[in-house]
This record gives C-alpha cells, sequence and structure tokens, in this order.
C-alpha cells in the first residue's frame, strides 16, 4: 500500500511538472514575438491543449519511469480487464491461464491469485501468481467448500456452467480487506473468462480419462501375462497330476494283465492263478478310475461352480484321513475366477496338512474383509515344516499371485519359518474383484511450465 501511494504522488509529481513546463514554455515564449494583443489571451487555452496531448503520448514512458523507481505499477480496473481480454485470446493455455492470474493479483492488489479448475469432484490450482517455485506439484482440494475454508484464501468467484463448477478464481489480501471494486473486477474477469475457463476444464477431464484409459490398458496387459501364467502353472500341475496317476498305476495294471496271461499261457487248465491276477489288476484299475476322477474334480468341481468354496472345501475335507472342521463363509456367490483361486489353494493346503492322520482337527476360515476375500488355515499339529509347506505350495502361491493375490504360511507364534513339524497358519487373501484400480493423479498435467 505505501509503494502504492509513492506510485501515484511521483505520478502526480511528474505530471504536474510536465503541464507548468509545457505552460511556461507556451506562454512566455509565445508571448515575446507576438506581443500584447488578442492572440495572448489564447495562448493558455493552447498550452493546455498541447499540455494534454503531450501528456497521452508521455504517459507510458511516465508510467515506466514511476514502475522503475518504485517497483510498483498502477492498475486499475479497465485496464485489468483489458489485460484479461487480451490473456483470453491467446493462443496457448501456458499463456492464458498464468496471465489470468496475474491479471487478477494486479488489478486487485493481492499478494497471490490462483485459477483452479474443475476436474472430476476435485479443484486443482491449474495456474497462480506469482508462480511457485519448479518442483511442486499442482494443490487440489475436495471442493469449494474446503477452498472457502482456507485460511490464505480471502475471496473466491466460481466459474459455472449452468448449475456445474467449471472453475474457481480466489485471491489473498492477508494485509488489506476485499473492496467492492476488487469483487466486482474479479466477477467481471470469471464472467469474461468463462468460456475459456470452461473449454480448459473441460480438456483436463478428458485429459485425465485418457490417462486413466491408458492406465486401464496397461493393467489389462499385465493381467493377460498374469493369466497366461496362472495357465501354464495349471498346466503344469495336470501334467503332474496325470503322470503320478498313469505312471505306476498303469505299470501295476500292465504287470497284473501281463501275469494273468502268462499263467493261462502255462496252465490253461488251471485258471486259478490267472484269476488272482486278474482280481489285482481290477483292484489296480478301480484305483485308477477313482484317481481320475479326483484329478476330474480337481479340474472341473461341479460342487465349487454350483453351491461355492465353502461346499467345495467339505467335499474335499470329507475325503481326507483327518478331521477338518471349516466354518465362516463368503457372504455372496463371487466370480468363479476368484472362488476358484481360492479354492485351488486352500484345497491343496488342505491335502498337504489333512493327507495324513494327526492330532488334532485343521481349522479353516472363509471370510471377507477390506474387498479381499481371506481364508485362514490353523493346524496345531502339522506333520510338514513351514519350509517345506512353502516349497510345496508354490505353484499355487504362483497362481493366487497372478489373480492378485498372496499366501502366507507362519509357525505357530507367528514366526516367519520352521523346517520340522509343528503348529502351522496359512493365510490366503485375494481380491473379491476382478477389476483393475487405478489411482487418480488428477490435474497432474495441468501446472503451466
Amino acid at each position: 500500500m505505501n509503494r502504492t501511494i509513492v506510485a501515484r504522488s511521483l505520478r502526480a509529481v511528474l505530471v504536474a511538472c510536465g503541464v507548468v513546463v509545457v505552460l511556461v514554455v507556451v506562454v512566455d515564449w509565445s508571448a515575446r514575438p507576438l506581443g500584447h494583443g488578442p492572440l495572448e489571451i489564447l495562448m493558455p487555452f493552447v498550452a493546455v491543449t498541447v499540455a494534454v496531448l503531450g501528456l497521452g503520448a508521455v504517459q507510458p514512458r511516465i508510467d515506466r519511469i514511476v514502475e522503475r523507481v518504485t517497483h510498483s505499477r498502477e492498475i486499475t480496473p479497465y485496464s485489468s480487464l483489458a489485460a484479461a481480454a487480451a490473456r483470453i485470446r491467446a493462443g496457448a493455455l501456458e499463456q492464458a491461464l498464468p496471465g489470468l492470474a496475474q491479471v487478477l493479483a494486479d488489478g486487485t492488489g493481492a499478494t497471490r491469485a490462483v485459477v483452479w479448475l474443475a476436474v472430476g469432484d476435485r479443484l486443482v490450482g491449474a495456474a497462480e501468481y506469482p508462480p511457485l517455485g519448479t518442483g511442486s506439484g499442482p494443490d487440489t482440494v475436495e471442493n469449494l467448500a474446503v477452498l472457502l475454508a482456507r485460511p490464505e484464501v480471502d475471496h473466491v468467484v466460481p466459474v459455472l456452467d449452468g448449475t456445474v463448477l467449471r472453475a474457481a478464481l480466489a485471491i489473498t489480501k492477508p494485509d488489506s480487506p476485499i473492496t467492492p471494486g476488487d469483487q466486482a473486477l474479479v466477477r467481471d474477469v470469471a464472467n469474461g473468462a468463462a468460456l475459456l475457463l470452461r473449454g480448459v476444464a473441460l480438456n483436463a477431464e478428458l485429459a485425465e480419462r485418457v490417462r486413466r484409459a491408458d492406465d486401464l490398458a496397461r493393467e489389462l496387459q499385465a493381467s493377460r501375462h498374469r493369466l497366461a501364467r496362472a495357465r501354464e502353472v495349471e498346466r503344469r500341475r495336470l501334467v503332474m497330476e496325470l503322470g503320478n496317476a498313469t505312471s505306476v498305476r498303469l505299470a501295476a495294471l500292465r504287470t497284473d494283465v501281463a501275469a494273468a496271461g502268462a499263467e493261462l499261457g502255462r496252465s490253461p487248465e488251471d485258471p486259478a492263478a490267472a484269476q488272482r491276477a486278474l482280481t489285482r489288476a481290477r483292484v489296480a484299475l478301480d484305483e485308477l478310475l477313482d484317481r481320475f476322477r479326483l484329478i476330474a474334480r480337481g479340474v472341473y468341481p461341479a460342487v465349487l461352480r454350483d453351491q461355492g468354496p465353502a461346499a467345495a472345501l467339505d467335499e474335499v475335507a470329507a475325503d481326507l484321513p483327518r478331521p477338518v472342521r471349516v466354518s465362516g463363509g463368503l457372504g455372496a456367490r463371487l466370480d468363479y475366477e476368484i472362488e476358484s483361486g481360492v479354492y485351488y489353494v486352500v484345497a491343496a493346503a488342505l491335502g498337504l496338512l489333512g493327507g495324513r492322520a494327526a492330532d488334532g482337527d485343521l481349522l479353516v476360515h472363509l471370510g471377507r474383509a477390506d474387498g479381499h476375500v481371506v481364508v485362514d488355515i490353523e493346524d496345531p499339529a502339522a506333520a510338514v515344516g513351514t519350509d517345506e509347506l512353502r516349497a510345496a505350495l508354490a505353484d499355487e502361491s504362483e497362481r493366487l499371485a497372478a489373480l492378485g493375490g498372496d499366501l502366507t504360511i507362519t509357525a505357530g507364534g507367528g514366526t516367519a519359518g520352521s523346517a520340522g513339524p509343528g503348529p502351522v497358519e496359512v493365510r490366503v487373501r485375494l481380491p473379491d474383484r476382478l477389476e483393475p484400480v487405478v489411482e487418480s493423479s488428477v490435474g497432474a498435467e495441468l501446472r503451466a511450465p
């Protein structure tokens, strides 16, 4: 405020000095050749006219001298609106938005002016004057009410598109009040720049949607890689299961059939030996068929599709030699990929922990928390250590990771691992939705260089 008073006083002194000089020169010098007469009366009027025309010509130079001496520039509402119009006509947003902030600061004498753009459901500081140093990201607020509540914001004028907020102009004047002239100036600038700010806000919103679409495309590509990895894990598991089912059992079946044929060839009149060999072959064939049924149930468990993971795990537990208690549930049915991902990992863990008789029941609890499916398995007397169990479930853990989940195996008491038997806790976590989550960086591209 002191600089403004000094600037105005200096400008008045310079103008007064200029007028005096013109009056003295015109009146005094014209009196010598013209002498006394009617023309002498007209000379003061001529001098005033010359002074007015001369001041109009030298006004920019006076303003530059005053600004250089006092480091203050006199801004009128009219000059501010003219500067705002020039900024609005600028072809580049790097010139338009910071220019509008500078016009607001100069026109109102504010120490800080900010142009906020509405991007999505937030307000983003797109330009401000004086500008912050490089390296600072754009400031954001949740809504207009939060912006009004900021202690450093003294006056805000919203820019509306019907009933939709598109932008807001904010000024800060900590050492002086907001005058009616300041309010009128900010309102007039907002009205004049409404179309520009509306277009900028829509462009910023479009840029944000394009960025989110790019992030979703990258997430989709990553999901395809994870699913391809999961398919490879499942393929290896099926190859191993089929190999275990066919190699030993088919070899035994072939041996029993060959023995029966040999017995019939040696003594066709005594078929008892051949009958015993065929009986062994039939038992081996029944075991092979049961194994194939178990593999088929693991590949496509009908109970899982019809009734969900809890019922499917109950079916798995019924075939184990060790008692298993399944509690809890997942509530509503989820996508089959989620349910099957949980089922396969838990079924594999139950097969390893409950595949042999032991003291105590296996406890399995299903639940949902924080957008995740969580299954806790507690074995008070595991026959295998956590390191061995972690190695045996490596493929299942990889399948779970491909779906965005994780598998945690700890020994009793929360220790990370143990080589020998003892209490074991297994936790399975998997997101309950397949939709990718893409974080928003609202307005990150709006900060003008």
